[in-house]
C-alpha cells in the first residue's frame, strides 16, 4: 500500500530564519519510521552540509542506516543538529557535529580536516547547505543579500569540494543539491535560483574534470520540499499552498529525496556522473 503524504492547504505559518523542524505543522517526515537500509554504503565516511534538518537530515539518516559514518556541518541550529546526531547514532553509526559558517573558506577547510581526523577518510561529500530569501522587487535585493547567497550556496561548495577531493580515492562521490529553480527560476527567489543554476553548471564541469581521478560528481534537483527553509523564508500565504503548483499537488517530504542521494553515493552508480536527478513531484526539468 502506498504511503500518504500531507497535502495543502497547510496552516499559515512563519518562522525566523533559518527555521526549526519542531515548530512546523505538519512535521517534516525524515524517514524515521520508514527508511530501511541494506548496507549499500557500508563503511563509507561522509560529509553532509546543512545536515541539521531538512533534506540534509533525511540524507544523514538514510546514509547511517545504509552503514555510513557522518560528519554534519551546520550553522548554529544546535537542537536540530543533536536530533540528527541521535538518529544517526541510533542506527549504530558515528556522527560528528561541526557548527560554523561555511561562508568562511577556512571553516570549510576545517570541516574537511575534522572529517579526516575523526572519521579517517572521505568517501562522499554532500554539498547541501543553502541560503534563500524571497523578494518581490529587484531593488529589494541588497548587495549584502546577493553576496551572502552566493557565498553560502556556491563559494562554500567550491571551498569544500576542493579541500575534500584532495583526500578522495577512486570510487568517491560528490553530490550537490541544486533545485528545480535552476531550470524554471521563481522570480521571487532570483538570487537563490541564480546560484542553483551555477551549482548545476559546476556539477557538469567538475564531473568531467574529476573523471580521470575516478571521482563521480552529480546533483539532485528538488522541487518543492517541506523543510524549515519554507516557513522561514516565504510569506505565510505561499506556505499555505506550498507544493500545489506541481502535478502531484503537494510538497515532497525530505524522506522522498534521501534514496536518490543514497543511489548516487553507492558503488552501484559507478557509471553515473555529470547527472542532474530531478525529484520534483512530476514537473519536468529541461
Amino acid at each position: 500500500m502506498s504511503a500518504t503524504f500531507p497535502q495543502p492547504p497547510f496552516t499559515e505559518q512563519q518562522q525566523p530564519m533559518p527555521g526549526s523542524s519542531s515548530a512546523m505543522e505538519p512535521q517534516p517526515d525524515y524517514g524515521e519510521s520508514s527508511y530501511r537500509g541494506c548496507g549499500r554504503l557500508a563503511g563509507k565516511k561522509t560529509i553532509i552540509t546543512g545536515g541539521d534538518s531538512g533534506i540534509g537530515r533525511a540524507v544523514a539518516l538514510a546514509f547511517a542506516r545504509e552503514g555510513a559514518d557522518v560528519l554534519i556541518s551546520y550553522y548554529n541550529e544546535d537542537a536540530d543538529a543533536k536530533e540528527t546526531q541521535r538518529l544517526v547514532e541510533d542506527a549504530g553509526r558515528r556522527c560528528v557535529l561541526m557548527p560554523g559558517d561555511i561562508k568562511d573558506p577556512e571553516h570549510c577547510r576545517a570541516i574537511v580536516s575534522t572529517a579526516i581526523s575523526k572519521l579517517g577518510s572521505i568517501d562522499v561529500l554532500v554539498n547541501n547547505a543553502a541560503h534563500q530569501a524571497s523578494f518581490s522587487s529587484l531593488t529589494d535585493i541588497t548587495d549584502e543579500e546577493w553576496d551572502v547567497t552566493f557565498r553560502t550556496n556556491v563559494h562554500a561548495m567550491f571551498y569544500l569540494t576542493k579541500a575534500a577531493v584532495a583526500h578522495m580515492q577512486p570510487g568517491a562521490a560528490v553530490i550537490n543539491t541544486t533545485s528545480i529553480n535552476a531550470d524554471t527560476p521563481s522570480p521571487q527567489l532570483l538570487a537563490y535560483a541564480t546560484t542553483k543554476g551555477a551549482i548545476q553548471n559546476f556539477t557538469a564541469g567538475l564531473a568531467q574534470l574529476l573523471a580521470e581521478k575516478g571521482v563521480r560528481v552529480n546533483c539532485v534537483a528538488p522541487g518543492p520540499i517541506w523543510t524549515p527553509l519554507i516557513p522561514s523564508t516565504m510569506p505565510a500565504e505561499k506556505v499555505k499552498d506550498f507544493g500545489k503548483q506541481v502535478p502531484m499537488q503537494r510538497p515532497g517530504q525530505p524522506r522522498e529525496l534521501a534514496p536518490v542521494y543514497v543511489m548516487l553515493a553507492a558503488d552501484e552508480a559507478s557509471y553515473v556522473s555529470g547527472a542532474t536527478v530531478a525529484v520534483t513531484g512530476g514537473k519536468p526539468i529541461l
